[in-house]
């Protein structure tokens, strides 16, 4: 019995040691598998945005869309059926954000999707009291998942992809801000990339989106942006993507902070 225990300890070390060697080999096997002809047709149809990008990033576009479909499960709610559009056109819209860099939504593994707008429970507290109130929502975003899409808002802003209006980058947006440890506009920055500046730059941003939007004025970003800096950070980065040569126009440093931090240029990319 003495000498047992340190076999079985050795065993449970090795096992676990295989299992972690051999997710390895899967996740390194899927990001260097290419999507089916049949899919691919299927992806590009249902997100125009991606083929503006460039031809060097998708392959990398293509395996990251694998191991997140590898890792996340698709749930259909309200009847809804999960077909191969969905999952293609929300996969390849969440692994657009982080085509060229090294995050990955590491606490994801469920996505509802509803037929259209849903029904959700908001909570807030005065003092002892807590509120309780049901609000309409296109998209919801928790952290360590769920993702909660509406499907028909969903690709409907993949379908539209200049309007600056997309809740499959919004909501993701949240998930990559969430990397950090918490949802606060303050996402993981590049190595090379400033706190302070990031800083400086995005709360600068924000103050004047803030004043255009209780101003009553037209704003370049969505004006939900102006509700905290977590919502004005998802609304930039749907810009970023949709309306990429305005924002580099009217916020050239918020733009350039994006660009670093996502490693991507779509105002460069061809229309």
């Amino acid at each position: 019995m003495i000498y047992l225990i340190p076999i079985l300890i050795i065993a449970g070390l090795c096992y676990l040691a295989y299992r972690s060697w051999a997710a390895a080999q899967t996740r390194k096997h899927l990001l260097a598998s290419p999507l089916s002809d049949a899919d691919r047709t299927i992806l590009h149809g249902q997100v125009p945005l991606i083929r503006r990008l460039p031809p060097e990033l998708h392959a990398p576009l293509e395996g990251k869309i694998n191991l997140f479909l590898h890792q996340t499960d698709m749930y259909g709610c309200d009847g809804l059926e999960i077909t191969d559009e969905m999952v293609l056109s929300i996969a390849g819209q969440a692994c657009l954000l982080i085509v060229n860099t090294d995050a990955w939504y590491k606490n994801l593994r469920t996505i509802l999707i509803y037929p259209s707008a849903f029904h959700s429970v908001r909570k807030s507290s005065d003092g002892f009291v807590v509120k309780e109130e049901r609000v309409i929502r296109l998209g919801e975003s928790w952290a360590r998942g769920p993702v909660i899409l509406s499907w028909a808002h969903s690709q409907q802003g993949a379908m539209n992809d200049q309007d600056g209006h997309n809740v499959v980058l919004h909501e993701f947006a949240h998930q990559l801000d969430d990397l950090s440890g918490g949802v606060n506009g303050i996402p993981v920055l590049q190595k090379r990339q400033s706190f302070a500046q990031w800083e400086r730059v995005f709360v600068d941003a924000y103050d004047r989106h803030l004043k255009k939007v209780r101003r009553g004025r037209k704003t370049l970003l969505d004006a939900y942006g102006a509700t905290n800096h977590q919502e004005f950070l998802a609304v930039s980065v749907e810009a970023f993507f949709e309306k990429a040569e305005q924002l580099q126009e009217h916020e050239p440093a918020l733009y350039a902070q994006l660009s670093t931090l996502l490693q991507l240029d779509p105002a460069a990319w061809p229309d």
